[in-house]
């Protein structure tokens, strides 16, 4: 979704022109106008419309029909939300089917009343929100919280967003969102789980389990709506709103999977991309939006469409105004128009016209009622609305403690030379240094829903807390963008009178998220040139990096002793980082992307296709290399270390495994350092040879194990058929008989390997 909390848009404009009272008429006329193309036929009824639905839908005119598939936005003032009196007067008239960016029991309360008391059915409106990473409580970033690979904590971190966002009204979240992306330039890359299909899926169906809980009907529970169907994650160039151009196979063996996974775990809304795929935008792809999404995953939820994006389909030339724009949208699949004029002023004229059949407009309603039903709204409409839960949920001790944890497990440590972490716990002098080191607003992230700059704790907070004798002088030097020659003296001044030094360095949270892409991936301004001024003081120094997106860090890394990835990590984030530098917390996040070396690197991952000239070291000509950079990136996907040292013995795996039988994967892992830890292991799978050429290594599994030093303990991890399945030239998911190879280790870069032969 886009521009919603930033512009309320609920206004006179939107709404006084209504929809047409010539609309109110319940059949079509018969016939088709003479430029109409083939008739349009509804293929896509959901299987489980309830008695109550189909009787509601027989006693609606197209006018209530049609706003059941408008959503708008409300405004929001400092004194809080409110909204035009025609608002009241198109709820009273049936014209509005949900409101999103309100969350505020109280208002939320008003609105519910208008909707169920003063109109002529009585349907309850949705309520939705952009919960991306916390409603209240902020957790770490989306691609922070992928770093932790730890699905038990990120579903308990949804179930916890889903609490609060339900206690302040909400019944509807546009989260998790699920685009694959290759490409660290694309702000959005912070709102997904990075570059691997699988764990996209493993992730998006922990966080949608998270959001619905055990019933989607329940008071603490909130829909979870996927987001962007499809492809959104390849757009050209790593800017938003481009076209994806990639192919079937792309688009179905990595930028699909994410979202089928989700449809297994239950979720019942999909919101369609802005983006084109095959020259098609999201919200009027027939392809992704009822051929594969409806008829061949039985898909029965809703599908909202991108803010405002059913009227862009003209501006992309594939609508000649805003009529053919919300014809397209309707017939190929999307239901719900977010914030935007086509379906609530044009819909009524087409289907009184017979332009569009009224059984089209009658699935679309269908799946929206049935949505609310299985919400509990139509027999608790005010259920989650409680101001006493609203009171008590809302960052609550047990919330800020689940953040905590995850922000701990969501740090990577990339560079610990001479072991400079972690700091004494009896260091007296600290300088933190930097323009994010006492940053309320940069420490919770973009996207951060409701959350409040005044619960964050920053990283100076967080070491003054864990370390309450020692003195912490912080310094900002500047600005994230900027600083100057006085400002870096003064810094390196503070810097040569402290025992130990830590640089916040990185991003400002408005440099990731929407309409956020970058080209240049280094540190932003001149806080190289501040990295540099201060780490020739000689102390001991450890960077934190606040970022969303995987930066490109050579420089840093040739200088730096220390460098600790923070992402953005939340309400409790400073604390999270102050206990990992002391070592209170092991460090334990591994990368879910690739971080290149230079950005001329991208697009770079680890399961690329084989080429026939592979790259060599050192390089040679007429192989698959750079004349000025080599091709192994600077850290690489899965990669962290930990305050100890790891071991990891060779897979074992039987030699022959039939088809349909589990394939078990045994790897031995032992600390070899001083201190307990907890290693990652990783399986990733390849098929030497099949009919298409296959991807060098795709991840399959992981599994936490925590040793003291010395220990060794046997992991086993599994893998079924389906693991090894792609997508088949005649257009089909199969596995084939034949040679397979596993792959375990500490990371993408990192593994050793063992061979098996399916036999079918």
């Amino acid at each position: 979704m886009t521009h919603g909390r930033k512009i309320g848009i609920l206004t006179a404009a939107l709404l006084v022109a209504g929809i047409a009272s010539a609309a109110q008429a319940q059949t079509p006329v018969a016939g088709q106008p003479p430029s109409a193309p083939a008739p349009v036929v509804a293929q896509h009824a959901p299987e489980r419309a309830s008695a109550r639905v189909e009787d509601l839908i027989a006693r609606m005119t197209i006018a209530e029909k049609v706003g059941q598939l408008v959503l708008l936005s409300s405004n929001r003032a400092v004194t809080g939300p409110y909204t035009t009196p025609d608002v009241t007067g198109a709820l009273e008239r049936g014209e509005l089917g949900g409101i999103f960016n309100t969350y505020d029991v109280a208002f939320t309360r008003q609105l519910q009343e208008t909707a169920v008391k003063h109109t002529r059915l009585g349907i309850p409106l949705l309520f939705g929100f952009d919960v991306l990473h916390g409603h209240r409580t902020i957790f770490p970033v989306p691609l922070g919280q992928a770093a932790s690979f730890d699905l038990k904590a990120i579903e308990g971190a949804e179930r916890i967003a889903g609490r609060e966002a339900a206690a302040a009204g909400i019944n509807w979240v546009f989260a998790p969102m699920l685009d694959v992306t290759r490409d660290p330039r694309w702000g959005r890359i912070v709102e997904g789980a990075g570059e691997s299909p699988w764990l996209g899926g493993q992730i998006g169906a922990a966080r949608v389990r998270g959001f619905q809980g055990e019933r989607l009907d329940a008071d603490d529970s909130v829909a979870a709506c996927v987001k962007h169907f499809g492809a959104n994650g390849a757009v050209e160039s790593g800017r938003d709103y481009t076209a994806a151009s990639v192919s079937e196979r792309a688009l179905r063996e990595i930028y699909l999977p994410p979202f089928k996974a989700t449809v297994a775990a239950g979720v019942r809304c999909f919101m369609a991309a802005f983006n084109t795929f095959d020259g098609v935008p999201g919200v009027a792809n027939r392809h992704l939006l009822t051929d594969i999404l409806r008829k061949e995953w039985g898909f029965q939820g809703v599908v909202v469409s991108d803010f405002g994006a059913v009227e862009e389909l003209v501006t992309h030339g594939i609508a000649a105004d805003r009529e053919e724009a919300a014809k397209r949208a309707l017939t190929a699949g999307t239901d719900i128009e977010m914030q935007g004029e086509a379906f609530r002023r044009d819909l009524p004229r087409l289907v009184a016209s017979g332009a569009i059949p009224m059984a089209v407009l009658d699935d679309a309603v269908r799946h929206v009622l049935t949505f609310k039903e299985e919400l509990g709204l139509f027999d608790k409409p005010f259920g989650r609305m409680d101001e006493a839960r609203e009171r008590t949920a809302l960052f609550a001790p047990a919330h800020r403690q689940a953040a905590l944890e995850l922000a701990e497990k969501s740090l990577v440590l990339l560079k610990n030379d001479r072991e400079t972490l972690p700091f004494s716990p009896d260091v007296r002098r600290i300088a933190v240094i930097g323009p994010l080191a006492d940053d309320r607003a940069d420490t919770l992230g973009p996207w951060a829903a409701n959350g409040q700059p005044d619960d964050a704790i920053t990283l100076a907070a967080g070491l003054r807390q864990v370390l309450p004798k020692a003195v912490v002088e912080v310094v900002s030097a500047g600005s994230v963008n900027g600083s100057s020659p006085e400002a870096r003296a003064a810094a390196v001044a503070v810097a040569r009178t402290a025992d130990v030094v830590v640089l916040a360095l990185g991003e400002k949270s408005t440099q990731s998220g929407e309409a956020a892409s970058r080209t240049d991936l280094g540190l932003p301004g001149d806080q190289m040139e501040l990295a540099r001024d201060v780490l020739a003081v000689g102390r001991p120094t450890a960077v934190v990096l606040f970022h969303g997106r995987p930066l490109v860090l050579t420089p840093l890394v040739k200088d730096a002793p220390a460098i600790l990835s923070a992402w953005f990590p939340g309400s409790m984030g400073g604390l999270a980082i102050a206990r990992t530098l002391v070592g209170e917390n092991e460090p334990r996040g591994r990368l879910p992307v690739t971080f290149p070396r230079a950005v001329g690197q991208i697009p770079i991952y680890h399961d690329h296709l084989r080429t026939g000239r592979p790259p060599t070291n050192p390089p040679r000509p007429y192989t698959a290399s750079y004349l000025d950079e080599g091709t192994e990136p600077l850290f690489p996907f899965g990669y962290g270390l930990s305050y100890t040292d790891f071991g990891f013995s060779p897979p074992r795996i039987s030699p022959i495994v039939k088809a349909g039988e589990p394939i078990a994967v045994a790897v031995d892992v032992t600390n070899t350092g001083r201190r307990p830890g907890t290693a990652l292991v990783q399986l990733y799978v390849n098929q030497p040879v099949a009919e298409i050429s296959r991807p060098v290594k795709e991840l399959r599994g992981f599994q936490h194990v925590a040793l003291e030093p010395g220990e060794t303990r046997t992991v086993t991890l599994s893998l079924t058929d389906a693991d090894l399945a792609y997508w088949h030239q005649d257009g089909r998911w199969a596995t084939d008989a034949g040679r397979f190879r596993v792959m375990t280790g500490a990371n993408a870069a990192d593994l050793q390997a063992a061979e098996f032969t399916l036999q079918k």
